[in-house]
């Protein structure tokens, strides 16, 4: 059996494995609830694993690449204790027509043996882009996304990056790479910079994500003991509230140790034992 997690973690070190200022948010709030001594490496090129203007692909999904990150730093730091995030962008998996931001956050803990993961996802994201070819289109472009409190990037096309201007943050510098690019291409692509350190409404999900993270960290496995104690799965088939049948809602949560494995299923977690006919496929087919 574990000791308890404020044992576990007190006064250890522990690496943040980013390269855009992640530090600002995960470090007070993990320093103050978890009892760590945070730190980053100078020189660590998080961009190795993908970049959000495109130079650089990322070549695994999100939940891989986050644990490729964090062990590269943590390797790095000689450190058995590292977190690390990864953001992306784009329609909501649910509302498909609203953009998101889909933040995962993992911590893993190898002297315990522990890789405990959270998802974030948010609407509140200025994510966008255009093609601009005249100032008029530029300044609403970049007052729609609230710039210049949120970067931009310009370059010649999409996926085009031979030309690129990163981490835009005042109208000088926007005004001096419009008279640039529409001179050498007459349009040319824009589009928001989403790296964190550019990004105050990502760096809130950022944080968002954090505190659920240590909510997780402080839920312990009931048998075990064990960090992280959490939900795994879910299954679908709450009632319909008419005709009593299954719908695609959600029915239970399965809470599970990664530690012991002991798992058990919360009904109802959303405080319903029913759904609404609307949902149902049979009543509203």
């Amino acid at each position: 059996m574990l000791k308890h997690t404020k044992n576990i973690f007190d006064k250890r070190r522990l690496v943040i494995a980013t390269k855009h200022q992640k530090e600002k948010v995960i470090l007070p709030l993990l320093e103050k609830r978890m009892g760590v001594s945070c730190f980053i490496l100078d020189d660590f090129d998080s961009d190795q694993f993908g970049t959000f203007s495109g130079e650089i692909e990322r070549n695994s999904d999100p939940l891989n690449t986050v644990r490729s990150k964090c062990l590269k730093a943590m390797k790095l730091a000689g450190c058995d204790l590292g977190i690390a995030s990864e953001g992306s962008f784009g329609p909501h998996p649910a509302l498909f027509f609203i953009p998101a931001d889909d933040e995962i956050l993992m911590l893993i803990d190898k002297k315990n043996n522990l890789e405990i993961v959270v998802r974030e996802i948010s609407t509140d994201t200025n994510f966008n882009s255009q093609f601009v070819e005249n100032k008029i289109r530029l300044r609403e472009f970049a007052e729609k996304i609230k710039f210049p409190s949120h970067g931009l990037i310009a370059k010649k096309s999409q996926n085009d990056f031979t030309d690129i201007e990163k981490g835009i943050m005042t109208w000088d510098r926007l005004f001096n790479v419009f008279d640039y690019f529409s001179t050498k291409y007459n349009s040319f692509y824009l589009e928001t910079d989403m790296r964190a350190m550019y990004n105050p409404t990502r760096m809130k999900v950022i944080e968002k994500a954090v505190i659920k993270l240590t909510e997780k960290i402080n839920c312990l496995c009931p048998k075990c003991q064990a960090p992280g104690f959490g939900v795994t799965n879910y299954k679908k088939g709450l009632p319909c509230e008419t005709c009593k049948f299954p719908t695609n809602s959600t029915l239970s949560f399965i809470h599970k140790c990664q530690k012991c494995n002991y798992k058990i299923e919360q009904k109802y977690p959303h405080g319903k034992k029913s759904e609404d006919p609307m949902f149902c496929d049979r009543c509203n087919p």
